[in-house]
């Protein structure tokens, strides 16, 4: 006769089964060309502990390090995915627009290419009703108002909407401040880290040679500049990260029983009170007379 595996035993294989994250290695992050920092008369100190020498001057990054960080990195925002919550991913330079978008985007997180809106963060429930104004704009598109405006009034509104798609379009289902920041090169974006810093969200970037890490909770230090080491990084953190929520779907596999032995116990609760609650009424009046 044959058996039907379980939900517990389903759960059990897939975490055998499942791969350990792939961080890159020491080979690897040399061939991407992640040892190379900035010229040594552009340099900041604070970088020191992560520079291995000095090569026709230019600094030279330690990548045992480099590994080090990134498996530091990529666990904890595993754990974030995990959870459920949203890694903000911010990247404006050209070199790690595409990486950006097309990997943030696999694993359905929000991103920044474009220029940072300043207060994003900060006044984030502005930079909420300039999304919702796309969502207006759609619902006039779709019940027929927009075709009864003039043409001049629909060229405004559809130039509008094309500038909120570039640079909000990508955050439009961010509902709420992101739980963590992930900056590359955050000397550039250096208005984004400041805002993260004021609201308490930690930040986790790229950081290299000619930067100040004093700001940065996870540091990633590596070359900032070229596409494949930031590709090889990117691929690391949303490869954990993807990680984390198919372990999130995993679990969920319980959810229901969870829910139900939830839900019976606050009901066994009130039953309880219901029956004291007339036998606690009744005892003053059983003895009342013997007071008397």
């Amino acid at each position: 006769m044959d058996t039907f595996p379980t939900p517990e035993l389903i759960l059990k294989e897939r975490k055998q089964t499942k791969k350990k994250m792939a961080t890159p290695t020491f080979d690897q992050l040399l061939e991407a060309g992640c040892h190379f920092g900035h010229l040594k008369r552009k340099w900041n100190p604070a970088m020191a502990p992560y520079i291995f020498m000095e090569r026709n001057g230019i600094h030279i990054i330690d990548l045992y390090k480099t590994a080090a960080k990134i498996d530091e990195a990529v666990n904890a925002l595993k754990q974030i995915a995990k959870s459920g919550k949203k890694v903000l991913f911010v990247a404006t330079k050209k070199q790690a627009k595409e990486a950006i978008e097309s990997k943030a985007g696999a694993i359905n997180m929000p991103y920044v290419t474009e220029r940072w809106p300043g207060g994003m963060l900060t006044n984030f429930p502005t930079i909420r009703k300039a999304v919702k104004k796309m969502t207006t704009i759609d619902k006039m598109t779709k019940d027929g108002t927009f075709d009864n405006l003039s043409k001049r009034e629909k060229l405004q509104i559809t130039r509008q909407r094309a500038k909120l798609q570039k640079n909000l379009g990508s955050i439009a289902d961010l509902g709420r401040l992101p739980s963590a920041l992930f900056v590359v090169d955050v000397m550039k974006e250096h208005i984004a880290v400041a805002e993260a810093k004021r609201l308490g969200i930690p930040v986790f970037a790229i950081v290299d040679t000619n930067s100040n890490p004093a700001d940065v909770d996870y540091i990633i230090p590596a070359n900032d500049d070229a596409s494949k080491s930031i590709d090889i990084v990117l691929e690391a953190v949303c490869a954990a990260m993807a990680e984390g929520l198919e372990e999130r779907k995993v679990e969920k596999i319980d959810a229901p029983e969870d829910k139900e032995a939830d839900g019976e116990a606050p009901a066994k609760r009130r039953r309880v009170r219901r029956n004291e609650a007339p036998a606690a009424a009744e005892a003053p009046a059983a003895e009342a007379p013997a007071a008397e």
